[in-house]
Order: C-alpha cells, then structure tokens, then sequence
C-alpha cells in the first residue's frame, strides 16, 4: 500500500538506509582528498609536453592520472548520493557543486594529454610498450584514446572546453532542480477515498491501480504539472540537445549520435537495427493493445489505462524483507558466489541499500558506488510485490560492480551502459521465468505473463519510441529548427501513435511525457535498455540450455568492466549485437507470450 504520507528520512530506520558513511565519516576526510586532487591537477599540468620524454615518464603520469581520477571519483560519489538523500539539503548541493567545479579543474589540467598522445608516432609509442612491462594495462586505453584522432583538438581548444564543462551541464542540473525539488504534484484521492500527496515514487503505484478515477486523477495530475511547466522545460531539453549537437560539430563528427556511439565502437547499424526490427514488431504491440482494451472493457483505451495489470488478481503486497527473500531465490541458477555477493550486499553489516522514499529524496532507483566502496543502491521501496524486479535490477548492476572491481583495475574498473543493462536486466529476466514457473494457478500464471509482456513493451518497445524521439529531436536542432514546447509535444504524440496504434484514444498529457524522462539529459542513453533487454533475453536462454558453461561465460563477462569495447565483451556471454537477430529474437518472445496469455484466456481452468 502506498504510504500516505512521506516521512522524514530522520524517521527512517538505520538498517533501511545505506551505509555511506564508510566513503567519509568526517567532513575534514573529505575535505583533504579534495585538496589532494586540487594539487594532483596542479601537478599533472606540469607533464604537458613532457609525454615522449621515456616509457617511464610515460607512466608515472598515466599513474598519477589514474590515482588522482579514482580519488575524484570517491568524492564526487559521496557528495552525490548525499544530495540524493534529500535534495533539498543546501550542505550537500553546495559539496556536488563543488565536486563538479573539481572535475571541472581536473579535466582541464589533463586537456593536454589526448592531443599530445595523438601526437607521439606509433613507433615511439610502442617501443614504449616494449621498453617498459608497467604500460601493458593502459593498452586498451591507450588504443581506444588515439583512434579518436580525427575528434581531439588542440590543447589549448581542449583547456577551452574542459573549463565549460560545468557550464554544459547546466541543464541537467537545471532539470534535476525542478523535477526532484521544486515541482510538486498535489494529492489525490486512493482507493480508499482518502487523500494521499502524488510523487515520483508512488506514481506507478497509482497507474496500476483497479480503480480508473484513480488511475486518470494520478495521471492528470502529474501531467497537468509539467504542462505548467511546459516552456520552461522546453527550453532547458533544448539546450541540453544544443550543447550535445555543437560538441559533436567542434569535434568533426557527422552527427550527435555519431559522436555517442563513437566512443564504445558501436556501429550506428546496432541502433537502426534496434529501430528497424521494432517497427517490424509493432503489429504485435498494437494486438497487446488491443487485448488490452478487451479485456479492461473500455469503450476508448487511455494512456493511463496501459499500466493496470490485465487479470483481475490482486497485486500482492509485500515487505521488503520478503521481495528480498524473492530475488535471492530467484537468481539461484547464477551460482553460489553470486549468491554469496547478494547475501553481502543484502547483509546489515554492510548495507548497500538505501531502502524507503524520504521527503526530498531523488526519485526512482539506481545503482552507484565508487571503485573503492562497495556498491550502493537507491530504492524507492513501494510495498509491491512486482517492485521485487527493481530490486533485482539494481541488484544486477551492483553484483557486476562488485565483480569488476575485484577482476579489473581503476581503468577498466567501470561499464559502458550498453553493457551494464545487460547485467541488470539478467536478473529481471531470470526473476519473471522464476515466478511463472512457481504458478500455483492459471490466473496467477496469465497474470505472470502479463507482467513479461509488460516489460518488454516498456523496456524494448517503449526505449526504442524514447530513442527515436531523442534521436529527431538533436536531428532536428542540428538543422536549425528550434526545439519549441510544440516541437517536442507534437513529435512525441506522432510516435505515441505510431507504436501504440489506433486503439488508444490520445490527449494533451501524454504529449508532455518526454519533460519528465531523465534520461533524456544522458544523450543517446535510452536505446541501451532495449538492447539491454534483448542481450540479456539471449544470455538466459542459454544458461536454460546450457547450465553451468553459460553461467561461467556470463560470470567472466561480469568480470570484463571497460577492458575492451562493449560488442566484443558481449561476445563473452554468447550475444552478438552487431547483428539483428537478438532483437528480433525480443520480439519472438514478445509474439510467443502473446500467443500464451491469449490461448490461457481461451481455457480458463484451473492447473
């Protein structure tokens, strides 16, 4: 049951709240790493034009780069996830502010090193490599920094653009403000006819409820705040694409989404392959649909009608000791020593979570942490059984960090996105086969499936509608055209239409949806949750198959972090995303769960 009001984060248990103060348990720790990478800035300035001296210079600096960005790091995490736990707390955004000015002041006296490693002959560069042992581990780093060549500038355009660099981010910020602290979304009455204040995190709660009015009350109501807000986000979204747009134009690439996808090798036929084979899918998403408006029994199907569950079964509540208990079991066919991390990771002793929605607390739920903490997860825990796959999910990015850093140094020590949805969405996957194979009746099971069927609409189906509109929006800017609050309401209502079909019956809220995606202000993001989802829908039909072999590829690809580009380090799971078949395998799936849910609807008897 959602809570009726949002309590204090002073109100909330020690053991539901994560453990942050092993990064820093005083503000003077904090304090002296700051001053530490102020002087390791300093420092590394001095190597500028220094770089070809010896293979030894060569690697005390790429050392002390590497100690003073891992130092950085673990600061700039801790500030963050402070602010997060109430961001309307002035202490903490005043210390991520200042963590950002430091990167700021980081990126710019290290602006020298891409273009004067450009600049070193290859040669050189590999008698360096051959002269000394130490430089071995920064080969892939190495490789992948002098193959941006043609995008690196002068150093002096360099220094430029890393002291801007917190300028750039000026409308994510922005958009962090007013989604998180400034915009409230009123009450609304429940279920039970009593008044509860709408949020962020208890939004979804109300989307799947039974009762339409309440339903339609908590979409109108978050709708009707950003529409108030409609310009002032439209400018802030433009901006956000302005300043994606002139980067990729100073650097020399052809596009924005050049310029994203560049970085991780990522052939632009991954993201039109994604594209292309949803749109083939798209028949079946309308015939979802239209099930859908079935089976509610409405005369027009609204957009708030497209998260209630189809059955007529209860959401089940339940404690988050018990969702707990839920993924634990469910993630089983990974081993032991992934059990073993949950277990820590769930532990008290440790306690990575952060469990319960606070007043002023950053909305839905991630997954961070430092190369030198264990990793942390923020919930906004809502009582439901299902919120049981958040956890998961989360859980999925944690045990993929944990193993990392074990495996992996500072260097290799993170994820490229496209590959660390993969190891969330495993373990959503893995929990939905364990749940319909626990079905106890066919209500339960068709309610199972359902549930399936909704996450690949929302996480396939719906990124994908996410990642074309992102990718006309910059499109569209880099063509001159202005980024208006009606720009962006039409474009998105036309791709509404288009991948949800003539069934549903649309309307103004809907056209707003896109002033209140996050990751839109992480360009060319969205995409990565489809692919995510379609890679980890192949890796689990395999340890199905095969059992132990492909438990062991999965736990080395766990292992791999950033130590080479992500198709390759997919090709150690078994998953070749440069092709078309994974997501065409996604909407296989799709079809077959479709096929189930209507013949269960034809014999309803039960098991």
């Amino acid at each position: 049951m959602a809570e009726k009001t949002i309590r204090q984060r002073s109100e909330i248990e020690p053991k539901y709240k994560w453990n942050i103060e092993s990064m820093y348990n005083f503000d003077m720790v904090w304090e002296r790493d700051y001053g530490e990478v102020k002087d390791a800035a300093k420092e590394l300035a001095e190597y500028r034009g220094r770089l070809t001296e010896s293979s030894g210079v060569l690697l005390e600096f790429l050392d002390k780069r590497s100690e003073a960005w891992r130092t950085f790091e673990h600061l700039y995490v801790f500030a963050r996830m402070k602010r997060d736990e109430d961001n309307r707390e002035t202490k903490y955004q005043a210390l991520c502010e200042r963590a950002q000015k430091l990167a700021v002041t980081l990126s710019e006296s290290l602006s020298f090193f891409a273009p004067e490693l450009m600049a070193i002959p290859w040669e050189t560069l590999k008698g360096f490599l051959l002269e000394e042992t130490g430089l071995h581990v920064y080969i892939h780093m190495l490789k992948s920094i002098r193959r941006e060549k043609d995008h690196i500038l002068t150093p002096e355009i360099e220094s430029i653009l890393a002291q801007f660099g917190e300028v750039t981010s000026a409308p994510s910020e922005i958009f962090k403000m007013i989604n998180n602290a400034d915009m409230k979304f009123g009450k609304i009455t429940d279920e039970e006819g009593e008044e509860v204040e709408l949020t962020h995190g208890n939004y979804i709660t109300f989307m799947e409820s039974r009762n339409r009015e309440v339903r339609k009350a908590a979409y109108e109501a978050m709708y009707s705040a950003y529409l108030k807000q409609k310009n002032t986000l439209a400018a802030t979204y433009n901006y956000n694409v302005k300043t994606t747009n002139l980067s990729a134009k100073l650097r020399g690439y052809k596009s924005a989404l050049d310029a994203e996808l560049f970085g991780d090798d990522i052939p632009e036929e991954v993201y039109t392959n994604l594209v292309d084979a949803v749109h083939e899918g798209l028949p079946l998403m309308h015939r979802y649909v239209g099930l859908r408006k079935k089976l509610l029994g409405v005369d027009t199907l609204k957009m708030y009608d497209l998260y209630v569950p189809l059955m007529d079964q209860k959401e089940e509540e339940a404690t988050y000791e018990e969702c707990v208990d839920l993924v634990k079991t469910a993630l089983k066919p990974l081993g032991e020593e992934y059990g073993s991390i949950l277990e820590r990771g769930f532990g008290e002793e440790w306690r990575w979570l952060d469990v319960y929605e606070n007043e002023g607390k950053s909305s839905g739920a991630y997954s961070f942490g430092s190369y030198d903490s264990h990793p942390f997860v923020l919930l906004n825990f809502s009582g439901k059984k299902k919120y049981a796959f958040t956890i998961a999910h989360e859980m999925g990015h944690s045990v993929n960090s944990f193993y990392t850093r074990m495996y992996q140094p500072f260097i290799y020590g993170g994820h490229s996105i496209f590959t660390a949805e993969v190891a969330s969405t495993v373990n959503e996957v893995l929990l939905q086969k364990y749940l319909v194979s626990q079905a106890q009746s066919v209500a339960e099971k068709k309610y199972l499936i359902n549930l399936q069927l909704e996450d690949i609409r929302a996480t396939v189906f719906r990124q994908t509608m996410f990642a074309e509109f992102e990718k006309a929006a910059h499109e569209a800017a880099a063509k001159g055209i202005s980024l208006t609050n009606e720009w962006l309401c039409d474009t998105y209502l036309e791709l509404n239409k288009q991948y949800y079909g003539p069934e549903v019956e649309y309307d103004e809220e809907i056209s707003i949806e896109w002033a209140r995606i996050p990751h839109f202000y992480s360009d060319y993001y969205v995409y990565k949750y489809a692919t995510g989802y379609s890679a980890a829908l192949k890796i689990t039909e395999r340890i199905e198959q095969e059992g132990e072999p492909a438990v062991a590829d999965y736990i080395e690809f766990l292992k791999s972090g950033d130590s080479d580009f992500p198709i390759e380090l997919l090709k150690i799971a078994g998953v070749d995303m440069s092709r078309k078949e994974p997501v065409e395998n996604a909407m296989r799936v799709f079809g077959a769960l479709l096929d189930e849910l209507e013949a269960l609807l034809q014999d309803p008897a039960e098991l």
